[in-house]
């Protein structure tokens, strides 16, 4: 099994950046791609951005948010930059991640509440 640990959070105001982390443990053999998911209240969860070979985004965050990754240590950042009301969300980090014991599947992260308010 791979966790996942997320990070940074909070509360900001409009036109505000906040930085989101996750780092993945466990007896990870490869990770085939880490990425982001938010849910608003009411509202199914929708893909924020997913980085493989390359980064792709939801048209929403385009040009706001910035994905990368450090593979040596199996994190994941999200960088939010000019943060609006309809952002706010619950962030989810997904991994698809083959384990050493073998098998491959995705696993999901705990959760980090952003909101965007004045």
């Amino acid at each position: 099994q791979a966790q996942l640990v997320e990070s940074g959070g909070g509360l900001v105001q409009p036109g505000g950046s906040l930085r989101l982390s996750c780092a993945a443990s466990g007896s990870i053999l490869r990770i085939y791609g880490m990425g982001w998911y938010r849910q608003a209240p009411e509202k199914q969860r929708e893909l924020v951005a997913l980085i493989t070979s390359s980064p792709t985004y939801a048209d929403s965050v385009k040009g706001r948010f910035t994905i990368s990754r450090d593979n040596a240590k199996n994190t994941v950042y999200l960088q939010m930059n000019n943060l609006k009301p309809e952002d706010t969300a619950v962030y989810y980090c997904y991994t698809s991640a083959e384990m050493v014991a073998g098998g491959r599947r995705g696993y999901w992260g705990q959760g980090t509440q952003v909101t965007v308010s004045s």
